[in-house]
């Protein structure tokens, strides 16, 4: 990389030797990765107009004041980068010290950009067609600062290599990693694409991961892999999105199938500049026509791996994954199980036996392993007999069906509700990573569960039988806090077909879960043809695709009380006999498109006298406080993702009275929300509030502190929010404060210790904090403030009087690869 020697450049050179430095310090992974991508993606809307105003500075007569400015910034910019790029070993010290001056840096350089757009093209003197080139290219930059923003903040949520983590133990893919890259790397002749073929629970996923972290394959293609899920209803405008976003660059609105092939190919175009390797996992039998719009486009530089346990004969020769060797599955089977190398209590035959049922399945050989293990031998010994009695089934993917069967029915009584739980997750989309958090509000009602740690506790027992994949994005987490957010589920797709298949074991009418997966308008036959039945089902599920009209088909489920509604159209209408469910308790509805959804009809929940909790994601609330609602009965609000603006400030009636017994409210990843209304200061009897990763929020209301019932105020990644207002000493009842990674408060309230109660501040990562305020000696209560190093001595000055605080150091741990299954 060039050193800080500029030699009176100009501005454009300048402009080149930072973004090389940049693309550079990216490449070697030093250190906020998604934060240098973020000011990267600013960078490039930037470049055209560096161009534009040095083509037509001299007819724009722009002021050279602010010019000159520009290239000190672009100075500092290159000085700031080429440090970073000499720093080995960093410690934690170093991490927020230039995470935060890179901060500082990109907020000068958008001020500058908004001055020269204010006081330079707004009064320029030259040639029209340069000034409208130059506003063009401003636009184009105003319209990427807040994907930029999001991009820059969320590395917990998002993905920038997009292929999944591998497990922990990975077995017997050697060889067949070395065909795959013998057979891919080298097609000619026009031929791009692979299809890699083996029936479910095989491994498909887990080589095809093994493949993309392959030292020769990420020197092949470097950055440019691409790692898509595409599952049973392929849908290319959101494959095409999920594209776009993977790259970093704003995600397009297509609106229909002949603009996704345009941006498609457009896409292609763009990245096959350079080598690119694009795998589309899980592609289902019948998606020829989805195949030929990724195949049709040839580039030298471009290949396609394709799994499925479809061949795609017309695609060329597939490469069919075999199942696990003898050697190999029994491998795996002892790391499953924790029998350990050779010494344990079971015999030798008796493992042989087991593995020999499992088919060399590496699914069913790791789930049949963890229902095993620490199991004593008479428990082994009756598996082996109940498997006996049954009769030989020749299909191989049934074969591993019945296999994991028998596995989920080996749990005794006292694990029955893990078995309920486990299959509730059939309740969620194929693929799609399940928020713990939505799981907590359905077991809570389904099984009295009354703390969230209980819900938890069973997705690690799930986690530990292999049944379900419990992942955490950030590790960092107060012992107590019950913070949840950050807990996700993933799920192999045979373990779904499996609880799929549980819950048809009865009649429609006699099901205890209904699930329901609607394709297009095609409804179930017992749905269509039903004549007034009642239906006995406590949980009610229904997944719609994106051709989904939005037309019902009435349905009596007077005995629901959780219903969980998955969709993935611009808009959305609540079903009518949402009206008549009269024990409903939890309301789950998740939008899995990527632009929130109107949200219509939300006004039949007011007859619902029961009904306690209610989350939805990626939903536009301006939608759905059009019309004046009230749910008495709330306790829970959850709103994730969701578009919030000036919904509750604008909304017919004061939420107040919308949700007068509300308790508990979270507020997540709700980019457009600048200020939190003054009216939820009227919730009286509001005792949570989660307000976490809302970037834009700046400020909150003066009167917080009439909530004085609150006993939990998290305001996590909140990385706009200034200050805390005043009135917060009114908060007698608050026991945690969580303001962590809030990188722009600079203070504390003056009269903090007025807080009698509180015991937990979680402060990490708010390194512009300068001092703390005296009254802190007076929160007599406070056992716990977790920091980090750059905070620490804050704290210590204060240490012989708060003689029984402890003082934690956070260390950061952060999984990008969360949105992926981790499938064997």
């Amino acid at each position: 990389m060039v050193g800080p020697d500029f030699g009176g450049a100009g501005l454009g050179a300048l402009f080149n030797v930072l973004y090389d430095g940049l693309k550079e310090l990216i490449g070697k992974n030093v250190i906020y990765t998604p934060l240098l991508k973020a000011i990267k993606s600013r960078l490039d809307c930037l470049h055209p107009l560096i161009k534009d105003i040095e083509k037509y500075n001299k007819n724009l007569d722009l002021p050279d004041k602010e010019l000159e400015n520009l290239k000190v910034e672009m100075e500092k910019g290159i000085k700031l980068v080429h440090k970073c790029s000499k720093i080995r070993g960093w410690n934690i010290y170093q991490k927020y010290k230039y995470a935060n001056k890179l901060l500082d840096w990109d907020d000068s350089l958008q001020g500058l950009l908004d001055m020269l757009n204010v006081q330079g093209i707004r009064d320029v003197k030259g040639s029209s067609v340069s000034v409208r080139n130059i506003e063009k290219a401003v636009s184009r930059i105003e319209s990427q600062i807040e994907s930029s923003l999001v991009l820059q903040y969320q590395a917990e949520t998002e993905v920038w290599g997009a292929a999944p983590e591998l497990p922990a133990l990975v077995v017997g893919l050697d060889f067949p990693l070395k065909e795959l890259k013998r057979k891919l790397l080298n097609l000619k002749d026009g031929v791009s694409m692979l299809v890699l073929t083996a029936p479910g629970g095989c491994g498909k996923t887990t080589l095809a991961t093994t493949f993309c972290q392959d030292q020769e394959v990420k020197d092949t293609f470097g950055d440019n892999i691409f790692f898509v899920t595409v599952s049973s209803n392929p849908n290319l405008e959101r494959i095409v999105q999920e594209l776009h976003q993977r790259r970093g660059s704003k995600v397009p609105t297509l609106g229909n199938e002949v603009n996704a092939v345009k941006w498609l190919h457009h896409f292609l175009k763009e990245q096959g500049q350079n080598p690119l390797l694009l795998v589309l996992d899980d592609v289902w039998s019948g998606s020829e026509s989805l195949l030929e719009k990724f195949d049709q486009f040839k580039m030298p530089n471009y290949k396609l791996l394709v799994t499925s346990r479809s061949e795609f004969r017309g695609f060329g020769s597939p490469y069919s994954l075999q199942s696990l060797d003898y050697h190999n599955a029994m491998k795996l089977f002892h790391h499953s199980a924790s029998l350990g190398d050779k010494s344990s209590h079971i015999p030798q035959d008796l493992s042989r036996q087991m593995v020999e049922r499992c088919k060399g399945f590496p699914l069913a050989i790791k789930v049949l392993g963890r229902s095993l293990c620490g199991q004593p031998i008479e428990i082994w010994k009756k598996r082996v007999i109940e498997w006996s009695r049954g009769s030989t089934v020749h299909d191989s993917e049934a074969e591993l069906l019945l296999c994991l069967q028998s596995s989920l029915e080996a749990l005794d009584k006292e694990m029955a509700i893990i078995k309920e739980c486990f299959l509730d997750l059939g309740s969620f989309p194929e693929d799609q990573r399940i928020p713990a958090a939505a799981l907590i509000d359905i077991w809570g009602e389904l099984y009295d569960l009354d703390e969230d740690t209980e819900c938890i506790a069973n997705l690690y027992e799930l986690t530990k039988r292999s049944l379900a994949n419990l992942v955490v994005t950030r590790k960092e987490k107060m012992e107590g806090d019950e913070y949840y957010s950050e807990y996700f589920v993933t799920q192999h797709d045979i373990l779904r077909e499996l609880a799929i298949y549980y819950s048809k074991l009865e009649p429609a009418e006699q099901r205890t879960r209904l699930i329901i997966d609607i394709c297009g308008n095609k409804l179930p036959k017992w749905w269509r043809e039903q004549k007034h039945q009642l239906m006995k089902a406590r949980l009610l599920s229904i997944s719609t695709d994106g051709v989904f009209s939005g037309k019902w088909h009435n349905m009596q489920v007077p005995e629901v009380e959780v219903l969980v509604l998955n969709f993935q159209t611009e808009n959305y209408a609540l079903p009518e006999f949402v009206e008549n469910m009269d024990k409903l308790k939890a309301l789950i509805v998740t939008n899995y498109g990527f632009l929130p959804a109107e949200l219509s009809n939300f006004q039949l929940l007011s007859s619902l006298s029961n009904l306690k909790r209610i989350r939805l994601e990626r939903i536009s609330i301006l939608s759905i406080t059009k019309n004046p609602i009230e749910l008495k009965s709330l306790q829970k609000i959850s709103l994730y993702m969701c578009n919030i603006g000036e919904a509750f400030s604008n909304c017919s009636i004061p939420i107040s009275s919308a949700f007068p017994n509300i308790e508990e409210m979270n507020i997540d990843y709700c980019h457009d929300l600048v200020e939190l209304p003054a009216e939820l200061c009227g919730l009286s009897q509001l005792k949570k509030l989660s307000v976490t990763n809302c970037h834009k929020l700046s400020a909150l209301p003066e009167g917080i502190g009439k909530l004085t019932k609150l006993e939990v105020l998290r305001l996590k990644s909140c990385t706009d929010l200034v200050k805390l207002p005043g009135s917060m000493k009114n908060l007698k009842k608050l026991d945690l404060l969580d303001i962590s990674d809030c990188f722009s408060i600079r203070e504390l309230p003056e009269d903090i210790g007025d807080i009698s109660n509180l015991r937990k501040i979680n402060m990490r990562q708010c390194s512009r904090l300068e001092e703390l305020p005296l009254s802190v000696l007076d929160l007599e209560q406070l056992k716990e403030v977790i920091c980090d190093e750059e905070t620490k001595y804050l704290w210590e000055s204060f240490s012989s009087h708060l003689n029984n605080v402890s003082i934690i150091v956070a260390k950061e741990n952060i999984n990008l690869n969360w949105l992926h299954h981790t499938q064997v």
